[in-house]
C-alpha cells in the first residue's frame, strides 16, 4: 500500500509560508532593508530566503 501524504499540499505551502515569514521577523532591521533593496518586495525575498534553504538545507 502506498504511503499517504500527512499533511495537503495546502498545509504544506502554508507552514513553508509560516516559517518564512518567522525567518524574515528574526532578521535585523538592516539585514531586511539590504533583501529589500536587492530583491524589491518583501515577497520576493522572501522567496529567495525559501529556494536558498530549499537549495541548501541547514544540517541536522
Amino acid at each position: 500500500m502506498p504511503d499517504t501524504p500527512k499533511h495537503s499540499p495546502d498545509e504544506a505551502l502554508l507552514g513553508a509560508a509560516l516559517q518564512m515569514v518567522d525567518v524574515w521577523s528574526r532578521l535585523s532591521p538592516e539585514k531586511q532593508a539590504l533583501l529589500l533593496k536587492r530583491f524589491g518586495t518583501q515577497e520576493n525575498a522572501l522567496a529567495a530566503l525559501v529556494t536558498t534553504r530549499m537549495l541548501n538545507p541547514a544540517p541536522l
